[in-house]
Parts: C-alpha cells; sequence; structure tokens
C-alpha cells in the first residue's frame, strides 16, 4: 500500500498541479483588490469576500490533497451515482432554489449556499466518459443519442432555474464527442446554426423595401427569401457544373440547407422570446449592438472596457485601479474579474492570464494523449474542453465581445462552489493521471 502511495505521489503531473496553484493564488490576490475595504484589511477577514475565499481555498486544497488518495477504479464506480445526486439536487432547484441574480440556480443548506449547476460539469463529464470510454466506436444512432442525452438532462435542470449562461457551457462537450469520432460535419451544422442564429437576431427587427415587387417585407423573410435564391443558384451551378453520380447528394444537401434554414428561422423568434428571459434578451442585443444601453444592462460591459483599456501596457498598479477601487464594476469579483487584472496589471498583465490558462488546457490535452486508458484520455478531453468555452466566454464577457451571461472565470472568480468545482474536475484527472502506467484501458 505504501508503495502504491509512493508511486502515485511521484507520478502526480507537476506542471499541471504548478498551473492550478497559480491561477488558484492569483484569482484570490485580485479578488482582494476587486473587494478591498481598508476597514477590513487583513486578508483572511471572512466578513469579506477574499476572507471567505481564503476559507474555501484552503478547502479545496484538503479536497484536492483527499482525491490523490482515492483510487481510479472508485473514481469511475461513483460516476453514475454522483451524477444521479447532482440531478436530484439540480431538480431541487427550481422548487427550493434561491435567486440571486436574476437566477434561481442556488440551494441553501444551513449557513451554507451552493450552486449545482457547478457539480454537475464533473459528474457530467465522467458519466459521458464512462459510456464513451465503454464503446467500441462512436458511430450509429442509438451511441449518439444517449450521449447527447447525457448531456442534454443536467442541460434541461439548469434551464429550469433560469440559468442560460451555464447551460451553454456545456456545449463545451461537442468538441470531446468530435474528438471521438463525431462527424466534422455535426460541427460545421452547429457553427452553421450559431452564424444563422446571429443574422436573424440581426434582421428580425428590420424592414426591406424590395424594389420590382413594391412592398416591404420582414427581415426574417427576407432572410429566408436570400437562402432560397442562394440554394436556386447553387442548383443551377450543381446541375451545370458537377458530374452526374456527384449531383444527388448535393441536390439533398441543397434542399436540407433550405428547408432546415426556413424550419429554423421561422421558430427562431418564438424561442427566443420564450426560452431567453427580457434580461438576457437585452444583454444579447446589447452584444450585437442592436440595443444601447449604457446606463442598463451595457452598464457592466461598457464599464469593464473602459476598465481594461484604462491599465494600458503595464497597468495602474496593484491596488490602484481606479474603477476597481470605486467599485464602477458591478460584479468585478465574479464574473468581471477580469477587468481588475486589465486595470491594474495592463496588456501584460492579461496576457500572462491567458497564456496560463491556455497552457493548462494545452496541459491537460497533453496528459489525455499520453494515456494508455481510454477513460482517462476521454476525461482529460472534458477537462480541456470547459475551461476553454468558460476562458472564451468569460473574456468575451469583459471585452464586449459575449453577452453578459454570468460565467465565472475558473479558479479566479469568487465562489466557493465555482472552485470546489473546478478543483475537483482537476484533481480527478490528476489522481487518474498518476496511475497511467498501470492502467489497460
Amino acid at each position: 500500500m505504501n508503495a502504491t502511495r509512493d508511486s502515485i505521489r511521484s507520478n502526480v503531473d507537476r506542471p499541471l498541479v504548478i498551473i492550478y496553484l497559480l491561477l488558484l493564488f492569483a484569482g484570490w490576490a485580485n479578488i482582494y483588490s476587486a473587494a478591498y475595504n481598508p476597514e477590513h484589511p487583513n486578508l483572511f477577514d471572512t466578513k469579506m469576500e477574499y476572507g471567505n475565499q481564503s476559507v474555501w481555498i484552503v478547502v479545496c486544497l484538503v479536497l484536492g490533497s483527499a482525491l490523490l488518495m482515492v483510487r481510479g477504479d472508485f473514481i469511475k464506480e461513483m460516476a453514475i451515482p454522483a451524477y444521479g445526486f447532482v440531478l436530484l439536487l439540480l431538480a431541487l432547484v427550481p422548487v427550493l432554489g434561491k435567486e440571486v441574480g436574476g437566477n434561481t440556480n442556488w440551494l441553501q443548506l444551513g449557513p451554507i449556499r451552493i450552486q449545482p449547476s457547478e457539480f454537475a460539469k464533473f459528474t457530467t463529464a465522467l458519466v459521458l466518459t464512462r459510456y464513451l470510454s465503454g464503446l467500441k466506436s462512436f458511430s450509429g444512432i442509438r451511441t449518439r443519442m444517449v450521449a447527447t442525452l447525457i448531456i442534454l438532462v443536467p442541460v434541461g435542470f439548469i434551464l429550469l432555474g433560469k440559468d442560460v449562461g451555464t447551460a451553454l457551457t456545456f456545449g463545451a462537450f461537442i468538441l470531446v464527442l468530435y474528438r471521438e469520432g463525431l462527424s466534422g460535419n455535426i460541427l460545421l451544422l452547429a457553427i452553421g446554426v450559431a452564424i444563422l442564429a446571429v443574422l436573424a437576431l440581426i434582421m428580425r427587427e428590420s424592414m426591406f423595401h424590395i424594389p420590382f415587387w413594391g412592398r416591404e417585407v420582414s427581415g426574417q423573410y427576407f432572410l429566408i427569401g436570400l437562402i432560397t435564391v442562394v440554394c436556386l443558384l447553387s442548383l443551377y451551378f450543381v446541375s451545370r457544373f458537377v458530374m452526374k453520380r456527384q449531383r444527388k447528394r448535393l441536390y439533398g444537401f441543397i434542399a436540407f440547407t433550405l428547408i432546415g434554414s426556413a424550419v429554423f428561422i421561422s421558430g427562431f423568434d418564438f424561442a427566443y422570446q420564450n426560452v431567453l428571459s427580457e434580461r438576457h434578451r437585452t444583454r444579447i442585443g446589447v452584444t450585437l449592438g442592436l440595443v444601447y444601453d449604457p446606463q442598463g444592462m451595457g452598464y457592466n460591459a461598457e464599464q469593464s472596457k473602459t476598465a481594461i483599456g484604462s491599465g494600458g501596457l503595464l497597468g495602474k498598479g496593484y491596488l490602484e485601479g481606479t474603477f476597481t477601487k470605486y467599485k464602477y464594476v458591478p460584479e468585478q469579483q465574479t464574473d468581471f474579474i477580469f477587468c481588475t487584472v486589465g486595470e491594474e496589471w495592463g496588456f501584460i498583465g492579461t496576457t500572462v492570464i491567458v497564456l496560463l490558462f491556455g497552457a493548462l488546457i494545452l496541459r491537460c490535452i497533453q496528459i489525455g494523449e499520453r494515456q494508455r486508458s481510454r477513460f482517462t484520455r476521454i476525461y482529460a478531453y472534458c477537462v480541456a474542453s470547459i475551461f476553454f468555452l468558460h476562458l472564451m466566454i468569460n473574456v468575451g464577457m469583459a471585452i464586449g465581445l459575449a453577452p453578459v451571461i454570468g460565467i465565472p472565470l475558473p479558479l479566479f472568480s469568487y465562489g466557493g462552489s465555482s472552485l470546489i468545482g473546478f478543483t475537483i474536475l482537476l484533481g480527478i484527472l490528476v489522481r487518474l493521471d498518476a496511475e497511467r502506467l498501470s492502467q489497460l484501458r
């Protein structure tokens, strides 16, 4: 037993652990700056956010150390029970949940408030990994439907709590499915749907005059008409210049594009009005430039961009940021912690942080590619994909390239549930990787 423990300890991936600790303590330092109160200067004062974060950091360090003592087989065995337990918590959220920031995604357990959706990420990753690792190949409608269902069940519960932002982060798993054999056409289809959704949003309030018809049509129908013209031109091109044996497949693709686009655009407005809250619709409108609301829903993003821009190349110095010090950016210690880095540490500081996250993601991929075990390899890609999407959305929010949807910066933003969730996500990977020399599958 002692020899096994020594072997595990010697095989722990130190670069990943070091990056984790650097991000953890850099986040703590920036939370201290964002929430600093001269009447409570003690870093460990639990009356302030930075004091509470110190408690969560200790909990995470203990939890991470404890995970190194757990066998990989036990982690696999507990994947489904843990997934079921988190689903139960998610089911309780719409009934017993506490509303924070417009989202009913918190459960109050005595003095402790938890966000089950943060734990759903690693449990979903484990169950998806367990399912995929047991397949000979990721092909066939049934296997793809089961994998999709594993992802969508927690997403459905999260949407019941009106937490659209967290639900979107589960889209990271499509990258894992792609790595395991999902057709690239599906990935292109997802990108195409996203582009079509943006175009439908931009044009939904517009009216277009048709010169030869003498009438005006809504942007929605104009977009459908434009796609129809493109598809008809494509049909003509295919019929004239493509070899006969290839035409049937291309005709089918063009017909699918036309019908699918028309159905999607026609139903998009209904879904947009009934699935998203007014708050989310306004934030999306602000991001796309459709709504000008600098003192309302656009206030956070505008202040964040101004704060980051004011930092210049080297920043104003630690605890010297005026936007940070005078609380011009709401939620700066949570969703907008990145603008604290930009203002006080400048372009150099933000570059270092982004590079650290990039190094963490690349290290997870490297760990995955050196595995004998399919389970560990797939799980490593789950971890990398989740961190990647969180980084893209959070930084995008801070610099105005993504809607403000309340996504924390992993290991950096204030919050116990988020910090514990990401620590478990990484801790499991470190533990599984430490067993790589004894893993066969």
